[in-house]
């Protein structure tokens, strides 16, 4: 099989496993501070990482790769857990994922600048369509839960997470993709801890079971396995191209809004998730 459709199932595969992020961190912040949410899961990923470089012996990253790594710890092990924790505390998950359908196109643009990707015109044609299908399709889906500190906490998010996805994808051509997301973890494990320290909370008792199961989804899957398939997705299949797949993440959250959540599914759902399927294959088609 071609490198580059390696790359689209690998990157399938983590969007899948991203899909449940904003859910899943809705019902933990009803238990949890989102102080407290992002240190935990990192350190409880953290803790998994060191132990898998630590068994699989792989050497330290160089200095300029440990530059790199930062960049990627701001931006997915702190950045975009705690600004989503933030505006979770206020707006549904269905909401927050009207954000999320922007994160390809910050993806592609972060992997022009950061990466020197060069897509063609109508690779970002499709791109922009597939996003404004999205998006505007998001938008009207949830208006009435409108909370403009929220949205402010989604777009910083959304900024600082297409950062770290296009670095952490260009870095993983030289690391390895579970190397990179290990790495990163262990990086920020001293603030994290930090915040688990600070922030633990006092009342365990009073915390639903709800808020301890999207704990474990975000500090297992999202914090780490996701991003094993995610970064090597991105690395074999180029990060701006495999990164439009994320077009499909929304539609995949609110299915589990509805399975998890109680939210509703419409027929313009499924219309819009049709046409962005379209703009998925095009932009691979004309990456």
């Amino acid at each position: 099989m071609k490198q580059s459709n390696m790359g689209w199932i690998h990157g399938f595969l983590g969007m899948v496993i991203f899909a449940g992020s904003m859910p899943a961190t809705r019902l933990a912040v009803v238990g949890f501070s989102p102080e407290f949410l992002t240190g935990a899961r990192a350190v409880i990923a953290g803790g998994l990482a060191m132990l898998c470089l630590l068994l699989f012996k792989q050497p330290f990253p160089t200095l300029k790769q440990i530059k790199s790594l930062i960049v990627i710890a701001l931006g997915v092990v702190f950045g975009f857990p705690f600004f989503t924790a933030l505006a979770l505390e206020h707006i549904t998950a269905a909401r927050a994922l009207v954000f999320v359908a922007l994160l390809p196109l910050a993806t592609a643009i972060f992997a022009l600048l950061r990466a020197g990707e060069r897509p063609s015109s109508k690779f970002w044609l499709s791109a922009i369509i597939g996003s404004s299908f999205v998006a505007i399709f998001m938008w009207f889906q949830d208006q009435q839960s409108f909370h403009l500190s929220s949205d402010l906490y989604m777009l910083i998010a959304v900024l600082v997470c297409g950062l770290g996805y296009a670095e952490g994808g260009q870095l993983s051509k030289q690391l390895g993709g579970w190397q990179v997301i290990c790495w990163a973890l262990i990086i920020a494990l001293p603030l994290m801890l930090l915040l688990f320290g600070i922030y633990y909370p006092k009342n365990w008792a009073s915390i639903p079971v709800t808020a301890y199961a999207g704990l474990f989804y975000v500090s297992l899957f999202s914090m780490l396995i996701g991003f094993v398939f995610w970064y090597k997705g991105l690395a074999l299949g180029g990060v701006a191209r495999v990164g439009q797949i994320q077009l499909l993440q929304p539609f995949l959250g609110l299915i589990l809004c509805t399975l998890v959540l109680h939210e509703s599914i419409d027929f313009a759902m499924i219309f819009v998730c049709f046409a962005v399927i379209i703009c998925v294959f095009y932009a691979k088609k004309y990456a």
